[in-house]
């Protein structure tokens, strides 16, 4: 596939895939999902008489007139009338590149996880089905847009599980796909695709990655050292062993981007950037999580926030779980050394966003605790809210960027699109299992030099790595495979994971934010931090604000309204409820495509704190102004500020007895899963660091408990949930791991 042409303006993006085809699901069940998502995301027009019709839904002259009027309000230059009507009036699933878009998604859901929907999409095309799930026995298709829309306005307010899933997967589904692809939105947004002042940035580094050609029998190679991915705790490991004068190669999965193809439009980026097109969905649906999955990890694509291991959280790993490195020195010096490394800035050198501003604006008047976010930015101000999609201007310092090329100072080599399929034993040792290397397969690129095109158009070969160490650096949700793999049997393996699971909450303001400019997460409210005693509670941030990013979790209460609340996106400000959850789940292969499969439900007690930060961040947002108020949960309608009359002299704060009647709703209502709509960007603990082989799968020094030479570096073998965004104590902890890997290798060779 050819890459789409570089303009001075815009990335050079690498393209897309040609979707699957559409096996998995019949023509009928097709045409129920286009039904049903047409009910989403429908064609508006303003013509009241055609109540009835298949394609569109009508609404009055003097509505869509006042409707216009409501966008975009105090915009300096408001987008026209008839831009407004085109895009009410879009059909989406009448575009080639929305059906492509849901062929592509769909796709890369395991086949046991679409069973279930492909049996409520047959159900709903039967007249038996369609009375069960809809109370009519005409089929769902058969109806008019007006009646599908009223379907999923029943089902959100169902006593029933299943309408309500039902109602959850296709609203999701068309939110996130619309808002990839409709080709008004940014136009009437004035979202741009790039920072404001992007340029292409010559890249950092000039990576020479390793080649194989064709052929049928395995490549061998031979190195001291084998770090199985490349993102932070990858990175870190690689500088630090090739420092030590050791013989590194690292591998990932993934591919790698230079800073003149970032950031990438969000289809692109979902792909080529992230696990599984963008999103993983947990077994039950509780919970979406989002990794990233290119050459530099999660470190390409997270937030730039830079915050240390809490003493509460090092107190606990060292006292209550046995580990008591996390209280010396020695861990310090490594969570220093790693944000010296990067650059991190904070406190006056952190500009602050609207967001940023109502955060701690609100906390002060509040009277609760709130902080600046140091960020990686080496040194520099970094005004960009772009990032989730890989930073353009490669100041975010990110192991792409500075880790990895630190290590090729040194010598460290690198191969991208290789897949680890199991680590070699020494067949010859006895007692523990001797790591000596690891088998997988390479995948090139394609003869454009591009990673679009299928890869049976590619040269793919075997490759076998061997190697005296093996640091397992593949993140939370794939290190555990690896080991699973290489017939590692510890019940330990996949376990324990956490997730910072979130909840979102909105606020519309009169000013024009421009919400997508600036820093990510430039502050943080740690009022609820410690709600249990034992250190568990929620952090309060604000969240990435590229429209997909974010609105893709605005609640949906019909299509004009959802349509109309879009449109006034430049005047709205979102924040996460983030749990330093206390339980957990676990992560395992899919038995058919062997990718990570999530299953973790929320327990009442983490969501318990989430709805907690969920009441903080509206009660901030009020203090701060606000006009609206929307906590993203289900069967919960906004708080609308009323204007203040002008016999008002007492500003009544938080004690307004129609505001705390709200809160109280919110408090009754709840945040039960699987319903709410939760997450996590924050992945950890399935390879648990413990004191004694029971009681995890890594020691304290990294090392895999019953074998020799194998060790994990990552997210993954933390004891539990950090409670802050993970990326600086994932460095140390590998900065610490890999200190002692090399220290182990220098004696050995002695």
């Amino acid at each position: 596939m050819s890459h789409s042409t570089a303009a001075k303006t815009g990335p050079t993006l690498p393209g897309l895939p040609a979707p699957p085809p559409g096996v998995f699901l019949d023509e009928t069940q097709w045409t129920v999902l286009m039904a049903l998502l047409d009910a989403v995301i429908p064609s508006i027009t303003a013509n009241s008489r055609v109540a009835d019709d298949m394609a569109q839904r009508g609404i009055a002259d003097g509505e869509f007139e006042e409707s216009a009027a409501r966008a975009q309000p105090n915009a300096a230059e408001p987008p026209s009338t008839d831009l407004i009507k085109a895009y009410l009036e879009d059909r989406a699933t009448a575009r080639p590149g929305f059906k492509d878009a849901v062929r592509r998604t769909l796709g890369s859901v395991p086949g046991e996880s679409l069973k279930p929907l492909g049996t409520a999409l047959y159900a709903l095309s039967t007249r038996p089905g369609s009375l069960l799930l809809t109370g009519s026995i005409t089929p769902i298709h058969d109806r008019p847009l007006a009646a599908r829309e009223a379907v999923l306005q029943a089902w959100s307010a169902s006593w029933f599980g299943t309408p309500r899933l039902l109602f959850k997967t296709f609203t999701t589904l068309a939110k996130a796909i619309w808002l990839n692809t409709d080709p008004l939105l940014g136009q009437l947004l004035g979202f741009p695709a790039v920072p404001p002042g992007w340029k292409p940035t010559p890249p950092v580094f000039g990576y020479d990655f390793m080649q194989f050609p064709s052929a049928d029998e395995p490549a061998e190679i031979e190195t001291d050292v084998i770090v199985i991915g490349s993102g932070c705790g990858g990175g870190v490991s690689a500088k630090v062993l090739a420092d030590a004068g050791h013989r590194v190669l690292v591998v990932d999965k993934g591919y790698h981007f230079p800073p003149a193809q970032l950031p990438m439009s969000q289809d692109q980026g979902s792909y080529h950037l992230f696990e599984n097109n963008g999103v993983i969905n947990s077994v039950d649906g509780s919970i979406t999580t989002v990794s990233g999955s290119c050459w530099g990890g999660g470190g390409t694509v997270n937030w730039s926030v830079s915050l240390q291991t809490q003493g509460f959280v090092r107190r606990e790993w060292a006292q209550e779980c046995g580990l008591p490195f996390f209280e010396t020195g020695e861990f310090q010096a490594s969570l220093d050394r790693v944000c010296e490394f990067m650059g991190v800035v904070s406190g006056e050198k952190v500009k602050q966003t609207h967001r940023g501003r109502i955060l701690l604006e609100g906390a002060r008047k509040l009277g609760w605790p709130a902080e600046v976010c140091p960020q990686n930015s080496g040194g520099k101000e970094h005004w960009c809210g772009h990032c989730h999609l890989g930073c353009g201007s490669a100041e975010k310092q990110g192991p792409a960027v500075s880790w990895l090329p630190a290590a090729a100072q040194k010598g460290a080599k690198f191969i991208e699109g290789f897949t680890v399929d199991r680590v070699l034993w020494d067949d010859s040792s006895s007692g523990e299992k001797r790591a000596i290397g690891v088998r997988g397969t390479w995948a090139s690129r394609d003869a454009s030099g591009g990673v679009a095109s299928p890869i049976a158009d590619r040269t793919t070969r075997e490759v076998i790595i061997r190697a005296k160490k093996v640091v397992v650096s593949s993140g939370t949700l794939n290190s555990p495979l690896v080991l699973m793999r290489s017939g590692l049997t510890n019940p330990h393996i996949g376990r324990n994971l956490h997730l910072h699971p979130v909840n979102f909450v909105g606020g519309f303001y009169e000013e024009d934010m421009k919400p997508w400019e600036g820093g990510i997460i430039t502050s943080v409210c740690t009022n609820f931090d410690n709600l249990d005693g034992n250190g568990h509670g929620a952090k309060l941030e604000a969240t990435c604000m590229l429209p997909f990013a974010f609105l893709t979790q605005y609640p949906w209460r019909s299509g004009f309204d959802y349509k109309l609340s879009v449109l006034r996106f430049r005047h709205l400000a979102g924040f996460i409820s983030l749990a330093r959850d206390r339980d957990t789940g676990r992560v395992f292969p899919d038995p058919t495509t062997g990718k990570p499969q999530v299953d973790y439900t929320i327990s009442p007690f983490d969501a318990a704190h989430v709805l907690e930060g969920v009441l903080g961040i509206a009660k901030m947002l009020y203090v701060t102004g606000a006009t609206e108020i929307h906590a993203f949960l289900p069967g919960i309608e906004p708080f609308i500020r009323p204007p203040p009359s002008a016999e008002e002299k007492l500003d009544a704060g938080i004690t307004d007895p129609a505001f705390t009647a709200w809160l109280a709703t919110v408090r009754a209502v709840g945040n039960s899963p699987p319903y709410a709509p939760y997450t996590s960007a924050h992945q950890m603990g399935s390879c648990r660091m413990s004191s004694h082989a029971g009681g995890g799968v890594v020691d304290s020094w990294g090392k895999v408990w019953g074998t020799e030479g194998l060790f994990v570096a990552d997210a993954s073998v933390f004891p539990s949930a950090s409670g802050v965004n993970p990326m600086v104590t994932t460095m140390a902890v590998a900065d610490w791991i890999a200190r002692g890997v090399a220290k182990e290798l220098t004696e050995e060779k002695q």
